[in-house]
């Protein structure tokens, strides 16, 4: 039986919600680099984050923060993470402005290199003539994104290899989240 999986986004269509600002030390120092949370490897982070509210409104259980998009997670979300996918993901405590509820940052610590690019309905890839010599070869832009599951291997959640921005989870987790009732992510098969 081949695995299912899905791409976990945020709902931007929920009524009335937050929208988180960028992440910072508890003392409301910057991180040295936003985009952290998303580059899909281990990292150490030893201080305590603050999430201020861009503007206040309903809170939820999974968001991103911030220009570097970085998953924030409360209580319910980090124990299906926890429990079900330990190796592929770290989290860090995190407070949010105005909660009393714990939240975490969440960082997909695997990257899997199996983006189907024939049966994606578009991918573009960086070349030299783009000016990003750190980049030529990897995906400038993927629509209708499909992976090939056969190279996903023992991954639960994990980055895509060249494309970082999706979180992948598979069928198992998504089911799990939609158990505990679920509040701003959405989920779109791959």
């Amino acid at each position: 039986m081949t695995r299912r999986f899905f791409r976990l986004a945020i709902d931007v269509y929920v009524k009335g919600r937050w929208y988180l600002g960028e992440p910072t030390t508890l003392d409301g120092a910057e991180l040295e680099d936003v985009w952290v949370f998303g580059y899909g490897h281990p990292m150490e982070f030893n201080e305590r984050l603050r999430i201020s509210l861009d503007r206040p409104g309903r809170p939820l259980d999974f968001d991103t923060a911030g220009v570097g998009q970085a998953p924030v997670v409360n209580a319910r979300v980090a124990d299906v993470f926890r429990a079900l996918a330990p190796h592929d993901v770290q989290l860090f405590p995190a407070e949010v402005e105005g909660q009393t509820e714990p939240y975490w940052l969440m960082n997909v610590v695997r990257t899997v290199r199996c983006i189907d690019d024939k049966a994606s309905a578009e991918v573009q890839f960086y070349t030299p003539e783009d000016g990003r010599p750190d980049r030529v070869g990897e995906y400038r832009s993927v629509i209708g994104l499909r992976i090939d599951t056969s190279k996903v291997g023992d991954a639960r959640v994990f980055r895509l290899w060249g494309w970082h921005p999706p979180i992948i989870v598979d069928e198992e987790i998504k089911s799990a989240l939609e158990r505990v009732g679920i509040v701003g992510g959405l989920f779109d098969a791959v």
